[in-house]
């Protein structure tokens, strides 16, 4: 009876799982959150069965199921690699996952490259298609003063590049088994990715223009907001890395939780890249910088 169930292929057939359906749940009321809380600081209301919804709590509420399912789900996938069920072919295909993944995020930084550029080089058009963020056929429009490339921007730039360098430090550590290494290259990426996390955050706060003042502010905060984002959740994904590695989770062998952070950071650091050069770069020649 036992050799009946005896496994002889390189799959993993899993156990039902309550985490997609209880993390559908958490997205969609996260989503109707998101509106009713917006909804709420207009002073609007978000009318349902004779309730209003326009109050700040739903929001959280969904978010709190999310970030439980992610808790869950990921505890899951480690159990199961800890009891051998991710073969080579599992693995392969986790990769796999993984690939598609940072290729759906690149298509939406390519939609906020494409907005920011169809703006910045036809801001004719621009003007004729939004009259309330008007540039007066200039880039940046008129009236904007813009961030100094070459001060917080390249301060940044230089962060993320270390950090780059200190997480490919931290996985050759792991490959030629130095644990020493492994966390303190793990704890200098998570410090750097705060870092470039609280310099942005100080930049937007003294930033010249505003997200509503005109289509340069629009375009430029959704382009730097979203890589802001995640960042932030990069550095989570690297912490979360870290504390696994501390308890001895991660071997030469088998460190894919490690690999895909590292990947999701490499992708982060080159998207940067971009924003840099185009968005603070190019943007700025022959405007007026702010005075900081």
């Amino acid at each position: 009876m036992a050799e009946a169930h005896t496994k002889n292929h390189d799959y993993h057939i899993i156990d039902p799982s309550p985490w997609p359906f209880l993390g559908s749940v958490g997205a969609f009321v996260m989503a109707i959150g998101g509106i009713a809380y917006m909804r709420y600081h207009s002073g609007g209301e978000l009318p349902l069965f004779g309730h209003n919804l326009a109050q700040p709590w739903l929001f959280f509420i969904g978010l709190v199921i999310v970030l439980y399912t992610m808790f869950g789900w990921w505890s899951d996938t480690i159990r199961e690699s800890k009891e051998g069920h991710h073969t080579r072919v599992v693995s392969l295909h986790l990769r796999y996952g993984m690939i598609m993944f940072i290729a759906s995020e690149v298509m939406f930084f390519v939609a906020w490259f494409w907005a920011f550029f169809d703006a910045s080089l036809f801001p004719g058009e621009a003007e004729q298609v939004a009259r309330a963020a008007f540039t007066g056929g200039h880039w940046p429009p008129k009236g904007i003063e813009v961030l100094d490339p070459l001060h917080l921007p390249l301060y940044n730039t230089i962060i993320l590049l270390l950090s780059g360098t200190t997480v490919t430090w931290a996985h050759h550590a792991l490959i030629h088994k130095d644990r020493k290494g492994l966390i303190t290259g793990l704890t200098l990426t998570v410090l750097l990715g705060m870092l470039f996390s609280f310099v942005q955050g100080y930049e937007y706060m003294h930033a010249p223009f505003a997200f509503k003042d005109s289509i340069y502010g629009a375009t430029f905060f959704m382009a730097t907001g979203f890589h802001g984002f995640h960042v932030i959740i990069g550095t989570i994904f690297l912490l979360v890395c870290l504390l696994r590695a501390m308890r001895g989770d991660f071997t030469p062998q088998k460190h894919f939780g490690f690999e895909a952070a590292a990947w999701y950071w490499h992708f982060v650091d080159v998207v940067w890249l971009f924003l840099f050069f185009s968005i603070y770069v190019w943007a700025s020649w022959g405007a007026t910088l702010a005075v900081e």
